[in-house]
């Protein structure tokens, strides 16, 4: 395993990111095909054991189920706290980013992982009805009061998260460490402007989908998995660019049989060739981190970073909240 600072903070991540989005109690609101608490303490102690020590979940991720079973598992497998990262997120909750909202979800999310402090606060998205300065001052408030480590922020629009960070520098309040946004080669939007303003920042990027639901994975579209067959939200994500996305995922295909690795492996070396630092992976099966980790490694060439490439149409903005008074 190969690890990298966080932003410009000390705290050392490794290049994979567990996505616990996909451990948690399965229900018909949130999703079907998440891991039930035995499985998902498997995956992240086999994580874990490759060298993996960085965990993102979110209070609204299986109704709270998924911090309660990473915080369950990390217990269980005798891990200690200050081996692990540990990110979760607020934003889908009442009163969404909110002085009073943040100061009574951060408390929920510590209990339910067992643990007195967060090593990074991640905001899930742009909160229009809410002041920033009050956002802003109230997640500094929680890293002064040593309850959150660093701070982190997820799909918004680039001059939104260029306004949050200008106003924390003019301020002195905590800036934002790192970005969670939707990336892959089939969904490259934010190159033209959020990840610009990343790199400005000194930001690492953890994007999340790293494979698209899956798509990137294998040929073709559906591949038969509950999740593609129940998950109206990857759905939604995907499927309007179906025709566009097949032909990239075709020339990932390509590419594996010619390196002689799984498109996984392809998918995943273009995101740290484009310097993403730790790609939030999404795991079911304890070969999705195998694959993950040997990512690392696959150094693709400035020929095939353009064969994957040269294909992508612009899509529509999936991630990002529009303003809900537009």
């Amino acid at each position: 395993m190969k690890y990298t600072k966080l932003g410009k903070t000390d705290i050392q991540i490794s290049r994979i990111c567990v996505g616990c989005m996909s451990y948690g109690k399965p229900s018909e609101d949130f999703h079907l095909w998440t891991l039930e608490q035995p499985e998902a303490e498997k995956m992240i102690g086999y994580a874990y054991d490759l060298g993996v020590n960085f965990f993102d979940t979110a209070n609204q991720y299986a109704h709270g189920t998924s911090e309660e079973y990473l915080g369950k598992s990390l217990r269980n497998l005798g891990i200690s706290r200050d081996k692990v990262v540990l990110a979760s997120k607020v934003y889908f909750n009442p009163g969404h980013l909110s002085a009073e909202a943040i100061n009574r979800e951060i408390e929920g999310t510590l209990s339910r992982l067992g643990t007195d402090y967060l090593d990074l606060y991640i905001i899930h998205r742009f909160d229009y009805t809410t002041p920033m300065e009050e956002t802003l001052q109230a997640l500094d408030g929680l890293v002064k009061a040593g309850k959150v480590r660093a701070l982190g922020a997820s799909a918004m629009y680039g001059y939104q998260f260029h306004n949050l960070q200008n106003l924390a520098q003019q301020n002195g309040w905590t800036m934002f460490s790192s970005m969670q946004n939707h990336y892959n080669l089939l969904y490259r939007e934010d190159e033209r402007e959020l990840i610009p303003v990343a790199r400005q920042y000194g930001v690492s990027l953890t994007p999340y989908s790293p494979l698209a639901g899956g798509h990137l994975s294998h040929l073709g579209w559906e591949s038969g998995s509950k999740r593609s067959q129940t998950d109206q939200v990857l759905h939604h994500k995907y499927d309007q660019a179906k025709e566009n996305d097949l032909q990239i995922i075709q020339r990932v295909h390509d590419l594996s049989e010619k390196y002689g690795v799984s498109m996984s492996e392809i998918s995943l070396a273009w995101l740290y060739a484009k310097e993403a630092a730790s790609p939030i992976v999404g795991a079911t099966n304890p070969k999705h981190f195998a694959e993950a980790v040997k990512a690392i490694d696959l150094e693709l060439t400035k020929e095939d970073i353009k064969y994957l490439e040269e294909l992508y149409q612009p899509h529509e903005i999936v991630g990002a909240i529009k303003d809900p008074q537009e």
